[in-house]
């Protein structure tokens, strides 16, 4: 549902006066937004376990108790203070769900003090791979991951995270920045040289090299 810009402004002004309604008003405005970043983010282990919906739901029931916190001294816009809601609430599950087995440093990572229920490098390699239809890439699907995970693991850390808040999570450069704790021009700056490593990545998989031919 979208809301008019001066109604917007309004709703995140009583969202500082911990108004219940307006945080309603705000998640459903944003419901698009966080699910894309639920779907990116849900371990692939988790997938047709947790249904984003289900994971939605319970981010708002979360959000809804720690509106008591949220005040003047919030610095995070109040979609990024949604976003760090949603994200929480899935490492909330996947614990819940796996246990100490997402406890392992490959599988849960922090960058920037944001901990992520998945690495990021994980992420993108299920989000590209996933595209593969031909029944001769299918059999390789396996390999073609790993292959693909490995390089993009070896892409400097910040640039990985900045690609994957861009392109797949679709946050806006300022909102990348302010996540991420860097000035709107070294985002930008980050976001393109990421790209063009991935291209280069993707230029040696068949089936995936067209995958940012318009990025």
């Amino acid at each position: 549902m979208a809301e008019p810009p001066g109604e917007l402004a309004a709703l995140e002004r009583r969202l500082k006066a911990r108004d219940e309604q307006a945080l309603a008003k705000l998640f459903s405005h944003h419901r698009e937004r966080l699910w894309r970043i639920v779907h990116f983010r849900l371990a692939d282990r988790l997938r047709g376990r947790i249904d984003p919906d289900d994971v939605l739901q319970e981010a708002y029931l979360a959000a809804a108790q720690r509106l008591k916190h949220y005040g003047d001294d919030m610095k995070a816009s109040p979609f990024l203070w949604l976003r760090m809601v949603v994200n929480q609430t899935l490492v909330d599950l996947h614990r819940r769900h796996v246990g100490a087995q997402m406890r392992d440093a490959g599988r849960e990572v922090a960058i920037e003090g944001c901990t992520y229920s998945q690495a990021t490098s994980v992420s993108v390699a299920l989000q590209l791979v996933g595209s593969f239809t031909s029944p001769s890439q299918a059999a390789a699907k396996a390999e073609v991951l790993d292959l693909v995970g490995k390089a993009i693991e070896g892409m400097d850390p910040i640039d990985r995270e900045v690609l994957a808040l861009r392109h797949f999570e679709e946050l806006t450069n300022s909102e990348v920045a302010e996540v991420l704790g860097i000035k709107q021009k070294a985002a930008s700056i980050r976001y393109f040289r990421a790209l063009r490593r991935l291209k280069a990545i993707l230029a040696e998989v068949p089936g995936l090299a067209d995958e940012f031919a318009d990025g």
